[in-house]
């Protein structure tokens, strides 16, 4: 398995270097933003490990550059920045987890292991509501044949919603199983993401397949309500 580790400590990176290379990973590692983007557009990883403060190009600038070029490697980010605005910045510019310094690296290594096994393919192939159709796989997503582009965290929360298809989701339980985080009462990163979903996949349609339910949380009915 390949890592991209994108950090400008010297001593983190001597850590998690060796420490990767233990558990038989293969680690490219870049010490500021350029050479990281560099390296993550033109070669394939399993998963992409970012600080926010790097030199040249920051975690957040680095992290949607290659979300553009593409919506599925698992990125983490790695920083210091702990608080509930950093951690909902870096998941709407794409990130996939987020771990905060200090750490301990046997948690690190559990959410490395755990991204890459989300990212390979599963034996739930299409999952499908309706007309709307996802593929775990391919990563596509089509409605009525409409091919639709999604991010990597729309991806991730459609799949959810399918995947629990005419079962009503609490917002605390989507925002563990989509961003490994904790809710908080505070945050909306839930209700954005799904805003961004039913303008992609419901608004351009007659019918509505995301529902929300008052005081409860959301649902994606396979019996659509115009």
């Amino acid at each position: 398995m390949k890592l991209l580790l994108v950090e400008d400590e010297l001593k983190v990176v001597g850590i998690l270097k060796m420490g990767f290379e233990e558990e038989g990973y293969e680690v490219e590692v870049a010490f500021d933003g350029k050479v990281g983007q560099h390296l993550a557009l033109q070669n394939k990883y399993d998963v992409i490990l970012l600080d926010i403060g790097l030199p040249y190009l920051n975690g957040y600038e680095l992290c949607e550059q290659i979300r553009r070029r593409d919506a599925t490697v698992p990125i983490l980010m790695l920083t210091a920045l702990g608080t509930t605005d950093n951690k909902v910045d870096a998941f709407q510019v794409g990130a996939d987890d987020y771990v905060v310094k200090p750490f301990a690296f046997r948690e690190l290594l559990a959410r490395v292991q755990a991204l890459a096994r989300r990212a390979s393919p599963s034996t739930t192939v299409e999952l499908v509501a309706g007309e709307l159709e996802l593929n775990t796989q391919t990563k596509v997503v089509r409605r009525a044949g409409q091919l639709i582009a999604l991010t990597a965290r729309e991806f991730a929360l459609l799949q959810l919603l399918l995947l629990h298809k005419n079962e009503v989701l609490a917002r605390p339980f989507i925002a563990e199983k989509v961003w490994n985080l904790s809710f908080d009462t505070g945050t909306n990163v839930v209700d954005v993401y799904i805003n961004y979903l039913r303008a992609k996949v419901d608004k351009p349609f007659a019918t509505q397949l995301i529902q929300t339910v008052v005081g409860m949380g959301y649902v994606l009915r396979d019996g659509a309500v115009a």
